[in-house]
């Protein structure tokens, strides 16, 4: 079974509250809601530690943000992203200009 993870970032969002588990029979799915980069960093790493080698980063993470849970996992976990020029969960911005 796949062990993965789902990180977004969204105003207010709260990585000890804001999270879930959807489970199906090949692949065990963590979604976790982070408010900055920082936090991103903190929760790939929590999702590391507990065997999840996949995570997937949503697009208000821009290039940097990207690159910080990538140097975060240190290649025990493939990272990939969604992939947006602007959020429009974020007013439209990238996540690097605010974050």
């Amino acid at each position: 079974m796949l062990n993965a993870a789902f990180i977004f970032i969204a105003p207010g969002a709260d990585p000890k509250v804001h999270r879930g588990v959807v489970e199906t029979p090949g692949v065990r799915l963590t979604s976790i809601g982070v408010e900055t980069y920082e936090q991103g960093v903190e929760a790939a790493k929590e999702m590391v530690e507990a065997g999840c080698g996949a995570i997937e980063l949503c697009g208000g993470f821009g290039i940097r943000g990207t690159y910080m849970i990538e140097q975060a996992v240190l290649g025990k976990a493939r990272v990939g992203a969604v992939r947006f020029d602007i959020h429009p969960g974020l007013d439209n911005k990238s996540g690097d200009d605010l974050f």
